[in-house]
């Protein structure tokens, strides 16, 4: 009766919404009334203009489709540009951005962009935590189907340690459980005691669980297997990677058109040392949208195959080995002399030009930034850019003009800095163009958020940074700026 109940005021709630290929479009006027009408609804609030929305548009369609007969269910879509009291509310920061409405309940998506992936999540979120296998055909069905299944054998699916793999399945969104108490399906697998096992479409093809029956082993345990022991990083398993549990990512720069399976061979065997502790990851340079990590990691081509280490971290630290030899024995090494403190981060630092100061604006790299930014007896304004942002390409001219235009105060520098091939110890740049202000006679540093226009640096320097720091209301193109920006590591 309560199912029926929620359906019909589910298709109550529906009548005059708009549908675009079988996704809700959602606006001020109905957005409350569904999401509260609805039991389950899942919201992705996108720009038409972002490139990553493009990108998920026809996985959404396809993961709606898939709860095309399910009355309780649905997926909507809110343009954040047009809808942007809606966006504020929700804490939009960056598109797309996903969110899961369920009894009046919100929760953050930050899964994978597949429709397998979000028809996973979502099936997780509103069903049991692990799905009843009754039959051998049952439980070969979801072998089959899911690329990482984790199945619960217990002869007493009310004992303690069942329930605390049905703990551990409910605290583990992105990957499918079952439980069952079948004697086919033990019998099948060769079991006579209560064991799970984790099925995946990789690697070794299956792995059985042999520590103690804790909600909490059980899930390192599934956290340390879930993942192939090397990924390919490409578009669709970024999400994965980065919203992943473990943090310390080992990186191999290589092309795939040199066939390189001895080296990928290696890799694999030394990633097997740190299952659980460190991911590895492998990316193709060769492919043109993995350029910008070459660059972040101050890389060139024709240093590649290399490796590289990032902790994902506030401050995405980075670690550099002081080998470019890339066998198993030394690769390990640098793995577990990491693990262990015993490598310092790598502070990248460009070379520094020759005629740095010949210009009214003046050049930074790692070597030079403290000698010019922080002089105590000038007050310097820094452009941190990327060479590939398009905004830091619009500010370069004004820029430039704002330098000539104090060229001659010998108290004032005008200076800019690579923030994609200069690290600094104390200053962590993450969006791009950023401004700061480092006054003279002072430990302080000002960040510029005001308009970028050569009247307001003016304003700005002249008053010794009290004026103008601050923008008063964003526009529009502000709000695509910070999108980009926000998005600049996850790209990576």
């Amino acid at each position: 009766m309560v199912n029926l109940l929620g359906s019909v005021c589910s298709m109550l709630a529906l009548e005059g919404v708009k549908e675009e290929e079988g996704v809700l479009v959602l606006t001020k006027d109905n957005f409350e009334q569904l999401t509260q009408k609805i039991k389950y609804l899942m919201v992705e609030f996108y720009a038409p203009w972002c490139g990553h929305c493009k990108a998920l548009a026809p996985e959404y369609v396809k993961a709606a489709g898939e709860f095309k007969d399910d009355e309780n269910c649905y997926l909507g879509k809110v343009d954040a540009t047009i809808e942007v009291d809606l966006a504020e509310k929700y804490e939009v920061r960056g598109y797309p951005t996903i969110k899961f409405f369920k009894e009046g309940k919100i929760y953050d998506y930050s899964e994978g962009r597949t429709a397998g992936d979000m028809v996973a999540w979502i099936k997780k979120k509103t069903g049991p935590p692990a799905v009843t296998l009754n039959s051998v055909s049952e439980a070969k069905a979801l072998v089959n189907k899911e690329a990482v299944v984790v199945v619960g054998f217990f002869q007493d699916v009310e004992s303690a340690d069942a329930k605390a793999f049905t703990e551990a399945a409910a605290s583990i969104d992105d990957v499918s459980f079952a439980i069952t108490s079948n004697a086919d399906i033990f019998k099948e697998h060769g079991l006579e005691k209560d064991a799970i096992i984790l099925f995946k479409k990789f690697d070794d093809g299956e792995v059985r669980f042999d520590g103690k029956l804790t909600a909490k082993d059980i899930e390192t345990f599934v956290v340390a297997n879930k993942l192939p022991l090397v990924i390919e990083f490409n578009q669709e398993s970024a999400q994965k990677i980065f919203s992943g549990d473990i943090k310390n990512h080992l990186l191999l720069f290589l092309k795939k058109s040199t066939k390189p399976e001895t080296l990928l061979d290696s890799f694999k065997t030394v990633a097997k040392e740190f299952k659980g502790k460190v991911l590895f990851i492998n990316i193709d340079i060769e492919d043109e949208d993995n350029m910008r990590i070459l660059e972040f990691f101050g890389l060139k081509e024709e240093e590649c195959p290399s490796i590289r280490l990032i902790r994902l971290d506030d401050e995405m630290s980075k670690y550099k080995p002081q080998t470019t030899d890339l066998t198993t024995e030394s690769m390990t090494k640098f793995v577990q002399d990491f693990l262990d403190g015993k490598i310092k981060q790598h502070m990248m630092s460009a070379d520094l030009p020759e005629e740095w100061d010949a210009k009214p604006v003046k050049i930074l790299v790692g070597t030079n930034f403290n000698a010019v930014a922080k002089d105590k007896t000038k007050n310097v304004f820094v452009e941190f850019y990327a060479p590939w942002c398009g905004h830091c390409k619009q500010l370069a001219p004004i820029w430039d003009e704002l330098g000539e235009k104090f060229k001659d105060r010998e108290d004032i520098v005008v200076a800019k800095m690579d923030a994609t091939a200069n690290d600094l110890e104390d200053i962590k740049i993450n969006s791009f163009p950023t401004l700061k202000y480092f006054p003279k006679n002072s430990d302080e540093v000002i960040d510029y958020n005001g308009a970028r226009t050569l009247e307001s640096f003016i304003k700005f320097l002249e008053s010794g940074g009290k004026e103008g720091a601050e923008l008063e209301s964003e526009t529009a193109e502000e709000e695509e700026e910070e999108e980009e920006d926000e998005h600049k590591h996850s790209e990576l």
